[in-house]
């Protein structure tokens, strides 16, 4: 699989483009900003974006999915709970003295437990609120690997001040969703350096009694 992490916009989201080698099919998560980038990216390996999927509404990882699903045709998917949050992009905007991007029509909700399949890979989408009530993590058995969002992050996890966000839940999503998984899965946050579920075990304070 063609993985390529892209840090976006002025908070440095982290954007993943995943292509398929054969059927040359791509998925695009949480395209935040740097949309130029990320379909120059989509040239390079003659990728066909055919979904543009949403961890959180949060404008740092929403902010660009407008433009990219104006350009490619590809349908948006984002979970329900997070339509609120959708709603208050120009709110979010004010916050970071940011220009309102314009909202993004959402195309599917992204359920818990729904799949979507990118050549023989699989992409599990994981409800995890905490961080926000619509929150979701994406696990790929078949590539060790784990998107999590604002979810889990190498030694830490996501900040749950904002609205939406909730400090019990989002440690019952990682004990519940994401610590059961291999230890050896490489985490993919949505922000700073890659990490290991092993690891976060091991040495993340926030996790510590769980």
């Amino acid at each position: 699989m063609i993985h390529v992490i892209l840090p976006v916009g002025p908070l440095q989201c982290n954007c993943s483009v995943l292509g398929d080698e054969q059927t040359r099919e791509a998925i695009v998560v949480d395209p935040g900003d740097d949309i130029g980038e990320i379909t120059r990216i989509l040239d390079r390996h003659q990728l066909k974006l055919k979904a543009i999927v949403i961890t959180h509404a949060h404008i740092d990882h929403i902010g660009g999915a407008h433009k990219l699903r104006e350009r490619t045709s590809a349908p948006v998917y984002m979970n329900q709970r997070d339509q609120e949050l959708l709603n208050m992009l120009d709110v979010q905007a004010a916050w970071l003295g940011m220009t309102p991007p314009q909202r993004t029509e959402v195309d599917t909700w992204a359920e818990d437990g729904a799949v979507l399949s990118l050549g023989p890979a699989e992409l599990n989408l994981l409800h995890t609120p905490g961080h926000t009530q619509g929150s979701i993590s994406i696990w790929i058995p078949q590539q060790n690997k784990l998107l999590a969002g604002d979810t889990l992050f190498r030694d830490s996890i996501g900040r749950t001040d904002l609205p939406g966000g909730d400090s019990r839940q989002i440690l019952s999503s990682i004990k519940t969703r994401l610590l059961d998984l291999p230890e050896e899965t490489i985490v993919i946050p949505g922000h700073g350096p890659k990490t290991t579920i092993g690891r976060e075990k091991e040495r993340n304070p926030f996790l510590r009694g769980l």
